[in-house]
């Protein structure tokens, strides 16, 4: 039953910085919707953070997204919406970077394992 609920997705969306989503693209993560709607965002020096809280918001409502992997830095910016996010689906990971090693102590997903752990 589950499983018919959530057949429609399919995708996996990205928020991080330039040489993550380049690999991601070249991955074959990338696409465009109906909407002309890509389900990733490169994040620069010039993105404010309300795009970014706004384009993490869109991807959650999407329908025909499962994942959203966001460098983890990039997750710093817009902490508390993470925070709040307690979906299913899309499920959020947070990754490493290239110039910012992954900190498990900052991860969404590890703080909310540990809690329902009793660590």
């Amino acid at each position: 039953m589950a499983q018919a609920v959530h057949k429609d997705r399919t995708l996996i969306a990205a928020i991080g910085d330039e040489d993550t989503i380049t690999g991601l693209l070249l991955a074959g993560i990338g696409d465009i919707d109906a909407h002309q709607r890509p389900n990733f965002l490169v994040v620069d020096t010039k993105t404010t953070q309300v795009t970014i809280e706004e384009e993490f918001t869109s991807f959650t409502q999407r329908k025909d997204i499962a994942i959203i992997l966001i460098n983890q830095h990039i997750a710093d910016e817009i902490r508390g919406i993470l925070d709040e996010y307690s979906a299913a689906f899309p499920t959020v990971l947070e990754i490493p970077s290239k110039d910012h090693p992954y900190d498990p102590s900052k991860d969404s997903v590890l703080k909310r394992v540990q809690l329902l752990l009793g660590d």
